[in-house]
């Protein structure tokens, strides 16, 4: 039995870092047991083999209903958050990813580049007006929430509100935050469904409620539920995504300057800040199923499993100065992605595989980052997230050529305090020359 270590990952400090704890945790094995506040007991897997592993084998369950079927609790999460498609498990997921892919295939995200251009330059002009901005709050929180509110047909005045919903949702240490989140989210996303009924558009929404009324195959539930996962994942994962990557692009005027000068060095420079600096700290819940053995660690039937994805991407023994930006990691990489599919469903490592492994394999193969996770939960926002964020860095770095930290240290950058995922709480910048 492997020794039991006390969880890091509510403090203060792994909000604003948490890259120095893991790899403590890394240092003792790449799935270390690990006790929760409450007591209880949780694998956290740190190494990038395993948690690539651990991502596609179906031992391991995301069906929280099941989990907790026998082990009440004293959360009040609205039905429609708690059962997401994140939170199933095949084929049940399966079948409600098959109904919303549509609108995020390669295809259909260039085809909304020209207004996802046209909104990051609307930002950009009012950011012009000004001498000084915080990119958070000014930039990268409104272009993923205008994209993504465009493509569901939310009105234009409830963003605000669905965005401190969708924000609180994933506070730390605040349950009832992030219970009355839920609600107020599933409620008015119902009563929008709703209205939408009576006047079916060309949205993503009105689609999924054709596809329900039409041919029967979305419960009002999972229909609610899959408007709530993609207004949240739609948003929140980008705006750190570009949070983060500023945050490293700030602080080296060289790469910076490389960038401006050669914008098609932007796509492998969007996948190393999701490498080096992942939007997600933490995969959501999963549970064993079975017994079984997972980088020399026994997992139990019924133990739950963190995949820190955030580790696994500074894993030395998959990347090279994993703590450095390099741009050199990533070779192969086109406008919304990944030219060769590294990252794409499937796991040789995995005995339970359920799609074929990738092409190109071996230490030296390309890329690599499980930002995006792997196997049947692979992200399916994650060509509009890399076209959001090559777009939103090519802007700030053409139009603000003179951009620079407003803050006197690096130290003093607050940070979100969420365990789930890293990112700048707020990014104050100059402007100017």
């Amino acid at each position: 039995m492997r020794p039991t270590v006390n969880n890091p990952m509510d403090s203060a400090e792994f909000s604003r870092d948490p890259y120095p704890l893991l790899a403590a945790l890394r240092a003792r094995g790449p799935v270390q047991r690990v006790r929760t506040d409450n007591g209880r007991t949780t694998w956290v897997v740190t190494g990038w083999t395993e948690a690539r592993a651990a991502l596609a084998d179906t031992r391991l369950s995301k069906d929280t209903a099941r989990y907790f079927a026998d082990r009440p609790g004293n959360r009040r999460l609205a039905p429609a958050v708690s059962r997401t498609m994140l939170a199933t498990d095949p084929p049940h997921h399966g079948r409600l990813r098959k109904l919303a892919m549509k609108a995020f295939t390669p295809a259909a995200v260039a085809r909304l580049e020209p207004r996802i251009r046209a909104i990051a330059e609307e930002l950009a002009d009012a950011l012009a007006t000004r001498g000084s901005a915080d990119l958070v709050e000014e930039f990268a929180v409104p272009l993923p929430i205008a994209v993504i509110s465009e493509m569901l047909g939310l009105p234009e005045a409830d963003r605000a509100a669905v965005r401190r919903w969708s924000h609180d949702l994933f506070a730390a240490g605040a349950p009832d935050t992030v219970d009355r989140a839920s609600h107020a989210l599933s409620d008015y996303l119902t009563r929008l469904i709703e209205g939408r009924r009576k006047n079916l558009g060309d949205d993503v929404l009105s689609g999924l409620i054709a596809a329900r009324d039409e041919t029967d195959r979305l419960s009002e539930g999972e229909l609610v539920s899959l408007a709530v996962l993609l207004v949240v994942a739609g948003h929140e994962t980008t705006t750190h995504l570009i949070g983060n990557g500023m945050v490293a692009l700030l602080q080296d005027d060289a790469l910076r300057s490389r960038l401006r000068a050669d914008p098609a060095l932007l796509p492998a420079a969007v996948e190393e800040f999701l490498r080096y600096d992942s939007p997600i700290t933490l995969a959501t819940f999963r549970f064993a199923t079975e017994p079984f053995e997972l980088g020399g660690a026994r997992i139990g039937a019924g133990d739950v499993v963190l995949v820190s994805l955030g580790a696994a991407n500074r894993d030395p023994a998959r990347f090279p100065a994993p703590d450095e930006v390099r741009l050199d990691r990533h070779r192969r990489t086109g406008p919304t992605g990944p030219t060769e599919p590294w990252d794409a469903p499937g796991s040789p490592e995995s005995p339970r595989c359920p799609r074929p492994p990738a092409r190109l394999q071996g230490p030296d193969r390309p890329g690599g980052h499980l930002s995006f996770g792997h196997g049947p939960h692979h992200c399916l926002g994650a060509p509009l997230a890399r076209v959001e964020a090559r777009i939103a860095f090519e802007m700030l770095l053409t139009r603000f050529p003179g951009i620079r930290p407003a803050v006197d240290s690096w130290d003093a950058l607050e940070w979100r305090h969420t365990r789930l995922m890293h990112g700048p709480a707020a990014l104050p910048v100059i402007l100017g020359p």
